[in-house]
C-alpha cells in the first residue's frame, strides 16, 4: 500500500468551502463505555456533524492511549501493567522497524481489532449510515512527548529521554496516523486528526524535561508527515501550557484547549492567536467541563462564557469575524474516566451549544426537544 511521501503541506483554506465551520461540536475520543455500539450511539446522536471513533479504556487495557498506539514499535510489550520496555533485540529490531518505514508500509503499523474495537465498530458503522450529515470524520492519535513520557526504559526512565527510540515513537505515530486516513478515505469525507498531548500541561515544570525546541521540531515532524491533501490537524491539550509553541507550527490547523478551566491563561497568547486565526486556524473551546461536571451546567450559561471570553480577545485586537467562525467547540478533554450516565450528559450539553451557536435563533425549548 503507498502512501503519500513525508513531504510539508501548507494550511489549505478550500478544505473549508461550503462548509458552515462555526460551531460544529468535537468529541475529545475517550469514552467510558465497554460496549462499542453504545459508545457510538451517543456520538452519532450528540456529535453527528464529526463523528468520531471512541478510545473505549475500561473495555480493554489495550485501549489505554498510550497501549493502544504501541504495536510496531520496536522494543515495547503491552501486558496488563502496561507497556514494558525490553531491549533484548534492540538492534535487530530496530532494523525492521525502519524498513518498514522506508517501505512506507502503513500495514505493518495498523492498529489492531483487540486494541480498538471501538475504531473498527465505528468504521462498520459509517458503511451504514446517511453520510449526508457528515462534515468531518475525526480520529485521534496519542502526542509523541505524552507517549515517550509514559514509558519507562530498562534503566527507569522514561523514553522521553532516548532520542532514538523518541524518532521511533514519531514515525510510528506518523504511520498510524497515515493507516487511518488511508482506512476511513473510501468514505470521501474530510478527515480531522488530533494529536492528543496532555503531557504538555506540564511544560516549563520540574517535572517536564523538555525544551520549546524539542516540542515544536517533534509535532512539526509529525504534523507534517500526516498532512496528505484534505487532513486538518489538531492539537489538544487539556491543561494549561505555552500555546505560542503549538500556535506557532505551521502544520496544525486546530488548536483544542481548555477553555472552561484556563481561557484566562490562553489569553496570554493573543499576538499568535491573531497570527493563527489570519492563516485560518481554528481555535476549538473545550467548553463543556468533564471532571468538573456537575449537571448543573447549561448551554446558555456556557455559551455566554464563550462570548465573554470572545468579547475580551476582541478588545485586545483580535478580528471577531474570525474568532466567531473559526470556532469548534468540544468536552474540555476525553470522557475515558467517568461514567457513561455522565459522559451521556455532557456530549448533550455539547450539542445544545453547539445548536445555539450554529442556529441563534432556535428556541431553548426546541434544543431539548431535538435531543431527547
Amino acid at each position: 500500500m503507498t502512501v503519500t511521501p513525508f513531504v510539508t503541506v501548507t494550511f489549505d483554506a478550500d478544505i473549508f468551502k461550503m462548509i458552515e465551520l462555526k460551531g460544529l461540536a468535537i468529541g475529545i475520543g475517550s469514552l467510558p463505555h465497554k460496549d462499542a455500539e453504545e459508545a457510538l450511539d451517543l456520538i452519532f446522536k450528540y456529535v453527528p456533524n464529526v463523528p468520531f471513533w471512541p478510545q473505549l479504556p475500561k473495555r480493554d487495557t489495550r485501549e489505554g492511549m498510550v497501549e493502544q498506539f504501541s504495536e510496531g514499535l520496536p522494543c515495547v510489550k503491552v501486558t496488563e501493567q502496561g507497556v514494558l520496555f525490553n531491549p533484548e533485540q534492540k538492534e535487530n529490531e530496530l532494523e525492521v522497524f525502519y524498513e518498514k518505514i522506508i517501505e512506507e508500509d502503513i500495514d505493518y503499523f495498523k492498529i489492531s481489532p483487540d486494541f480498538s474495537r471501538g475504531l473498527y465498530a465505528f468504521y462498520q458503522r459509517l458503511k451504514k449510515v446517511d453520510l449526508k450529515s457528515i462534515e468531518f470524520i475525526k480520529c485521534q492519535i496519542t502526542g509523541p512527548f505524552t507517549f515517550g513520557a509514559s514509558i519507562n526504559n530498562e534503566s527507569g526512565r522514561a523514553l522521553l529521554h532516548d532520542p532514538v527510540f523518541m524518532q521511533a515513537i514519531i514515525n510510528t505515530l506518523k504511520m498510524k496516523a497515515l493507516w487511518q486516513v488511508e482506512l476511513f478515505k473510501e468514505f470521501n469525507k474530510k478527515i480531522i486528526l488530533f494529536i492528543d498531548e496532555p503531557y504538555l500541561s506540564s511544560f516549563g515544570s520540574a517535572y517536564a524535561p523538555i525544551n520549546r525546541e524539542n516540542v515544536v521540531k517533534g509535532l512539526t515532524e509529525l504534523a507534517e508527515g500526516i498532512k496528505p491533501k484534505g487532513v486538518l490537524i489538531g492539537v489538544h491539550c487539556c491543561g494549561n501550557t505555552d500555546w505560542s509553541m503549538l500556535i506557532d507550527i505551521g502544520a496544525v490547523d486546530i488548536i483544542n484547549f481548555d477553555a472552561f478551566n484556563f481561557f484566562d491563561k490562553f489569553i496570554l497568547y493573543v499576538d499568535n492567536l491573531k497570527t493563527f486565526l489570519n492563516r485560518g486556524g481554528i481555535i476549538c473551546w473545550g467548553i463543556v467541563p468533564t471532571q468538573e461536571f456537575t449537571g448543573n451546567e447549561t448551554a446558555e450559561i456556557l455559551l455566554k462564557k464563550i462570548s465573554f471570553c470572545i468579547d475580551i480577545l476582541v478588545k485586545k485586537g483580535v478580528d471577531k469575524v474570525k474568532l466567531s467562525e473559526q470556532l469548534f467547540i468540544s468536552p474540555a478533554c476525553g470522557l475515558g474516566s467517568l461514567d457513561p450516565e455522565k459522559s451521556e450528559k455532557i456530549l448533550k450539553l455539547l450539542s445544545e451549544i453547539s445548536l445555539l451557536l450554529r442556529y441563534p435563533a432556535r428556541r431553548r425549548s426546541g434544543i431539548s426537544d431535538s435531543n431527547d
